[in-house]
């Protein structure tokens, strides 16, 4: 019985002091790309889930954004289609485009959707397409083949669910002016809506614990950084491989005017709570230069 009180009382503990933190991003938005080991992991897609439902539930406008790399992966191998990358992008053939569309947009956009409003929220699925919501062009190297850079957000399709308070979760599908269909990095779509809804924060959820100074020492994890201390890093290679595109994109949402950018470590359960209603959060922040 005592061991329950004790329990019961570092809950209430834990709840009060997050009250500043909720009270500061009550009415805000932000901006979660979904993805990863805590989107392939069952216990970690609850966590998720149920992380996302709260944040809407006190009064945060979350926006989720997701890709399903690990999925799509999965329907080409049963339909013997091959998969190739080039810089960490998937090239994309009209026959694969046809899998990616499908499976993000008819199959894990509405496991999520189900998921966040089983918890209780009410969320809403789109993809770029919706409303055109995300604007595209193919890139000007079509040895891509059918994946697209994005021209420009209109949030007028995003404002009214919202204001209503209705979670839309976005998948990374897009179409070019002529209606072609088109794959887009999942990292880059959540940072131009980020940008584009002015966002207070923009979340990454990866697996890696953040940005590290030594990538094989997870202790020398940095846990903040400003927008101008970013080229030195990457001049001296300590952001390279897979977390490069996460910084660009991260410094093009900044650079529109998001408040703050954070990459973390979405194999950690409740990862996204631990990042916006604790003073130290768990990954790598990053703010602008001033």
């Amino acid at each position: 019985m005592e061991l329950d009180k004790d329990v019961d009382a570092l809950r209430v503990s834990v709840l009060s002091e997050a009250l500043p933190y909720i009270q500061r991003f009550a009415g805000k938005r932000i901006v979660i790309k979904y993805g990863g080991a805590a989107m392939a992991h069952k216990k970690l897609q609850k966590a998720v889930l149920r992380d996302i439902a709260l944040l809407s539930t006190v009064g945060v406008q979350p926006v989720v954004v997701h890709g399903g790399g690990p999925e799509i992966n999965n329907w080409l191998n049963k339909l013997k289609i091959s998969s190739e990358f080039k810089d960490g992008l998937r090239v994309t053939r009209p026959e694969t485009m046809d899998v990616v569309e499908m499976v993000l947009v008819g199959r894990v956009n509405k496991q999520i959707v189900k998921g966040i409003n089983h918890l209780g929220a009410r969320s809403i699925g789109l993809c770029g397409i919706d409303g055109n919501l995300i604007e595209a062009r193919t890139f000007e190297d079509d040895s891509y083949g059918l994946v697209g850079e994005i021209t420009k957000v209109n949030t007028d399709v995003l404002e009214p669910l919202l204001s209503k308070g209705y979670v839309p979760v976005i998948s990374s599908v897009a179409a070019s002016i002529d209606g072609q269909s088109l794959n887009i990095n999942a990292d880059t779509v959540a940072g131009e809506i980020a940008a584009a809804l002015e966002a207070t924060k923009l979340i990454l959820l990866t697996d890696t614990p953040g940005i590290l100074r030594d990538k094989d020492d997870q202790t020398t994890l940095i846990s903040q950084l400003r927008l101008s201390e970013i080229t030195q890093l990457i001049n001296e290679r300590i952001i390279e491989g897979g977390m490069l595109p996460k910084t660009e994109c991260c410094i093009r949402a900044l650079s529109q005017g998001v408040s703050a950018a954070h990459i973390i470590d979405g194999r950690i359960p409740h990862a996204l709570l631990l990042e916006v209603f604790t003073k130290v959060g768990i990954g790598t922040m990053i703010i602008g230069s001033r």
